[in-house]
């Protein structure tokens, strides 16, 4: 039996995997503060989709995968800094990588929400 690939855990990974040469981008730049919160929310965008692949239960799953876009809002807000601040470099696509990304999560929220009120 072929495996389904798992889209949003590969788009988590392709995506934490820009934010981290972005962020390279931004410490050559000496912009270290910015730089390092980005690299921490960025990645832990996927380490949260990751993990809830092995919830305990659904609503176990759903509520790591609300974690990892709470994650994926503080990227949303550090990216719109480097965008308006005149001396940060910015990067357009990361910006719609960071929001198809969350286009999928919250559809998987609210479809294993509908699910899982369905079952109970």
């Amino acid at each position: 039996m072929v495996k389904k690939e798992n889209v949003v855990l590969t788009k988590s990974i392709d995506f934490a995997l820009r934010i981290i040469d972005f962020c390279e981008i931004l410490e050559k730049e000496r912009k270290f503060v910015v730089a390092n919160q980005l690299l921490k929310s960025g990645t832990s965008i996927g380490a949260n989709i990751h993990e809830a692949q092995n919830s305990e239960s659904m609503a176990d799953f759903i509520h790591k995968v609300k974690i990892a876009l709470k994650e994926l809002e503080e990227v949303k807000y550090w990216l719109t800094l480097c965008e308006k601040a005149k001396s940060y470099p910015f990067e357009t696509s990361l910006k719609d990588n960071v929001n198809e990304l969350g286009l999928i999560m919250y559809k998987i929220v609210s479809t294993s929400k509908k699910n899982f009120k369905n079952k109970n």
